[in-house]
């Protein structure tokens, strides 16, 4: 039955009560301006109930909206104010004062841990949440014999700058509180131990991404996105430019939850706004992916490796603050033949250029250069394996 959940704050819970003998987790996805976190989180819950349909999966998490994908089966939501990063990197509450969306946003991960008993606790990026208020629920989760384990992506940002934060107050006792580090990535892209100075030996488990099945292509199909949307401006110019200068083309463009009314697409001639096709939010880009024979896109995570499992080369328009992570990922994808990249003023005439060329990728072009896929279910099985252990 769900538990009733409300604060000041306007935070949620819908949960279901512990099942005795079910193996239990509890996921804190960390939330910036983003959805990727709680996207890899949500999947690698779902590989475990499809793995153990007994298995009870609880996701912590900010986002201000609720996505078509997240929840589900076995699957459980727990909603704490949300901290968003601005321009300078900073994060903040929309209407709280910070140490209070903090304090609350740790309250509530303390009574789901209290609550869910969970057997393995996985936090994502920061270790102790993003002011530290992660901690005070991740030592009574120790306490009471779960595992903890830290979930880390493929990149993080521009190395000294990883190092210098490794090397501060917010990562002070991850060796000693934390059972087991996991990278969402491999060795190939990117050594956490030789470029960050990561004081763990982590496992890398390949990528989470969405592999939709097999589906026939559209040679006039061009996909274009921007993960939430939030930061979407030049992504979508390109796109709806693409439009004028490829007039045997069409575009669906995914805008993304946080995406703010587009006014430029009112402004396109009807017959180019007739080839055009806007989603607000999709569940994942897999199977719009693996119809299009290309994609134009930012570098985040989630979307740029769901556009290499669809076996497409995309074309990558990185952001580059207030973090350089997309800029690192999409210049080391097109190191190894897997992806082209624009910066962000590019002109729509280089990116129709390349969308001219062939974007599909050879069969096992990904798996050739080091890229594994299957990151949720190698996750999912080393979680499990700690929830045996608890148990």
């Amino acid at each position: 039955m769900p538990h009733p959940g409300s604060s000041s704050a306007g935070a949620t819970v819908t949960a279901t009560a512990p099942a005795a003998g079910a193996p239990r987790y509890l996921f804190s996805s960390h939330d910036g301006y983003g959805l990727g976190h709680v996207r890899r989180n949500t999947m690698i819950g779902r590989a475990l109930v499809d793995a153990d349909p007994r298995a009870q999966v609880t996701i912590v998490t900010g986002v201000r909206v609720k996505p078509a994908w997240l929840d589900g089966p076995g699957i459980a939501v727990v909603q704490v104010p949300p901290l968003l990063k601005g321009g300078d990197g900073a994060y903040r509450h929309a209407s709280l004062p910070f140490d209070e969306a903090v304090a609350e946003r740790g309250a509530l991960f303390l009574a789901a841990v209290e609550r869910e008993r969970p057997h393995v606790v996985v936090v994502d990026r920061h270790p102790f949440g993003v002011a530290g208020e992660l901690r005070p629920g991740l030592e009574a989760a120790r306490a009471a014999g779960a595992r903890l384990v830290l979930g880390l992506r493929d990149v993080l940002d521009d190395p000294e700058r990883v190092r210098a934060e490794l090397a501060g107050a917010g990562w002070a006792g991850v060796p000693d509180l934390f059972d087991e580090v996991v990278v969402y990535g491999e060795r190939v892209l990117c050594d956490h131990e030789a470029e960050y100075g990561l004081p763990v030996t982590p496992v890398y488990c390949g990528w989470v991404a969405e592999r939709a099945a097999p589906v026939e292509r559209d040679d006039a199909l061009v996909a274009v996105t921007a993960g939430g949307g939030g930061d979407c401006a030049d992504v979508f110019r390109l796109g709806l430019e693409l439009l004028t200068l490829l007039p045997d083309h069409r575009a669906v463009l995914v805008a993304g939850p946080y995406a703010r009314e587009l006014p430029e697409v009112r402004a396109l001639p009807a017959h180019v706004r007739a080839r055009l096709e806007l989603r607000a939010d999709a569940p994942g880009c897999g199977e719009l992916f693996a119809a299009a024979t290309a994609v134009v896109q930012m570098a985040g995570y989630n979307s740029t490796f769901e556009s290499l499992a669809a076996g497409i080369r995309p074309v990558l328009v990185p952001r580059r603050s207030p973090r350089r992570e997309q800029a690192i990922r999409a210049s080391r994808l097109a190191a190894m033949g897997l992806a082209d990249v624009v910066d962000e003023g590019a002109p729509a005439s280089e990116v129709a250029w390349l969308l001219r060329r062939p974007r599909r990728l050879e069969p096992g072009a990904a798996a050739a250069a080091g890229v594994a896929l299957d990151g949720a279910e190698r996750a999912a099985s080393r979680i499990a394996r700690l929830a045996v252990a608890a148990r």
